[in-house]
């Protein structure tokens, strides 16, 4: 059995009125943890059948466990540039949500290649969109809702390869005065910790921060790991 598979799941919560179902767990935190479940023979074969995540909370409960889906050449001869759709399980193995991305280049100096990610939740009803937005120095995103109607904004550090300091991408209001929350990729200190821990982002925002909202933050947590972090394709 898997280390992960022995962490315990955080208790869900009743049904809440105008709540997607399953993201019921969203209404009581304001910190979420990602971490990918590293496979070092995956990674040295290159021939991972699929990537795997836990959600967790500050207190190391899992709220939800997170599979990416995709075609095994595309993975390979796209790299991070690849089309997924990464599903994510709550405690009972029900699917809550749904991440889809398509294939562009990731080739950030030009328009035409930026990156847009779709949320479901549950799959099959769309609550959202996070789209990268052109900048020549900053990465940059927008929150938008299932109209397509701006709500939020996350702006990263100008250096964002740096593999040395703690990284964040700040939640901003739409004005982008006020910072309300962030995604932060933690260094490591040493390669050993990223080979025996796999990677970890946080993601902080409020308690009365909308529970779609905090849905979609968690989609743009994946879409900036692939675009930024991601070590094996």
């Amino acid at each position: 059995m898997a280390i992960y598979d022995l962490r315990p799941w955080l208790s869900t919560p009743g049904t809440i009125t105008s709540c997607p179902p399953g993201l019921e767990c969203l209404h009581q935190i304001n910190h979420l943890i990602v971490c990918q479940h590293f496979d070092p023979l995956g990674a040295l074969r290159k021939f991972e059948t699929s990537k795997t995540y836990e959600i967790l909370n500050n207190q190391g409960q899992r709220i939800y466990f997170a599979e990416e889906r995709n075609n095994c050449f595309l993975r390979h001869l796209c790299g991070f540039s690849r089309p997924f759709t990464m599903t994510i399980y709550d405690n009972v193995g029900r699917d809550i949500l749904a991440l889809h991305k398509a294939l562009k280049c990731s080739c950030c100096w030009s328009r035409c290649c930026l990156q847009k990610l779709k949320v479901e939740a549950p799959p099959g009803e769309t609550i959202g969109y996070v789209y990268q937005y052109f900048h020549p120095f900053l990465p940059k995103f927008k929150i938008k809702n299932e109209n397509k109607e701006e709500v939020m904004k996350i702006k990263g550090p100008w250096l964002v390869f740096s593999c040395l300091r703690d990284l964040n991408f700040n939640l901003l209001t739409l004005d982008e005065e006020m910072v309300i929350g962030k995604i932060s990729k933690h260094f490591s200190g040493s390669v050993r910790g990223i080979l025996t821990n796999g990677e970890k982002l946080e993601i902080q925002f409020p308690f009365d921060l909308d529970v779609k909202i905090k849905a979609l933050m968690l989609g743009a947590t994946f879409l900036i790991d692939y675009m930024y972090f991601e070590l094996w394709p």
